[in-house]
């Protein structure tokens, strides 16, 4: 039996994107043992899943030793000048500066929404609050259609009491 072809975009679902990632993380980690085996490469994978866990593999040594190899090699591309502390610090301004800016379209987003904004929002900015939008209307209908489940197990129940009762 042939497998049909999977789209390559985000999986909506939260429980399948999960599985999925940790039946890919294995199959990629598998994929690289062999590929070690076979051609006596070393090799080092590092995959860091949605929710930040870290999953490692290096083939031969330790993670550690490949990246100093790799720094040794590819000086131009991993300046040596920075530590990792550094790294992180920046990495971290980033990531604050990004959601200081997306705060700010979102507060914007609900002025105009709301009637309250001076102005019109940009093309970009729009687009952002839409996908929020999509995000929470998600959210909304998902959290709605588990109760709704809820809902109709309890009165299956019942009923399936009812009907025992008589």
């Amino acid at each position: 039996m042939a497998r049909g072809k999977v789209q390559m975009k985000k999986i909506e679902n939260p429980v399948h994107r999960q599985v999925t990632f940790c039946k890919r993380r294995a199959g990629l980690l598998k994929k690289a043992k062999e590929l070690s085996v076979l051609c006596d490469a070393d090799i080092g994978v590092l995959i860091y899943s949605s929710h930040g866990k870290l999953f490692e593999l290096a083939t031969k040594g330790t993670m550690q030793g490949l990246i100093e190899r790799y720094m040794k090699m590819k000086p131009a591309r991993a300046p040596q000048a920075e530590t990792a502390m550094e790294t992180q610090t920046l990495d971290a301004k980033k990531e604050i500066n990004l959601l200081k800016q997306e705060i700010e379209i979102l507060q914007k987003g609900l002025r105009y929404m709301f009637g309250g904004g001076a102005g019109t929002m940009s093309l970009d900015e729009l687009q952002v609050l839409e996908k929020h939008l999509e995000l929470w209307i998600y959210h909304v209908r998902s959290a709605k259609m588990d109760i709704l489940l809820q809902e109709i197990q309890l009165l299956r129940n019942s009923v399936s009491s009812l009907i025992e009762h008589f």
